[in-house]
């Protein structure tokens, strides 16, 4: 516990490598088309638990693993940008209960990454990806996701092309960040 709170509070800044295509407004949302790397992530699926909970208990157990909670005993080096990734089926607007919490492993570890202690957490490889991607502030619960989510639908309209049936949430902060926190969803782009 501890290494998740000195990871969360002293680490450096490291984002999920993108490349921003290009950039959008309307109707008063602003928003960008982004090509992610792929990579390796830890990832944790939580099923049947309310959203807020959900993705709570699966975060807590990404930072504990990353803290030290690994077959190295070793700290990942979070960065202070978390980039905690909520990847989630959708239903008539609202959310499934069934999250996949994840983390970009840091860079330093992408090749070899440590084995979690936690068996629920898997390393998954995944693809890189374009998405659309728009951002708001605060302690981000499920309403806001689905609002912002809504927003973001209504603004790329029926001329973007991505994937229906799902979109992530991604909270970049750690809890004890009270100002210029960083929520964004995103639709991959099909």
């Amino acid at each position: 516990m501890l290494g998740m709170i000195k990871n969360s509070l002293l680490s450096s800044v490291e984002a999920w490598p993108y490349r921003v295509l290009s950039k959008g407004e309307k109707e008063q949302l602003s928003y960008e088309e982004r090509e992610c790397e792929g990579g390796r992530f830890a990832a944790v699926e939580v099923v049947g638990k309310p959203f807020d909970e959900a993705s709570k208990e699966g975060a807590v157990k990404l930072l504990k693993y990353v803290g030290g909670s690994n077959d190295k005993g070793e700290r990942c080096s979070l960065p202070r940008e978390l980039g905690i990734t909520l990847w989630l089926a959708t239903a008539n607007g609202s959310l499934q209960q069934k999250v996949k919490v994840s983390l970009r492993i840091p860079s330093q570890f992408q090749d070899n990454p440590p084995c979690p202690s936690d068996e629920s957490i898997k390393i998954e490889e995944r693809k890189g990806m374009t998405i659309y991607s728009t951002q708001f502030g605060g302690y981000a619960k499920e309403v806001d996701y689905v609002s912002c989510a809504a927003k973001l639908r209504s603004a790329l309209g029926s001329e973007a092309a991505y994937h229906k049936d799902f979109y992530l949430c991604n909270g970049y902060d750690p809890p004890m960040k009270p100002y210029g926190r960083r929520n964004e969803v995103w639709f991959v782009k099909e």
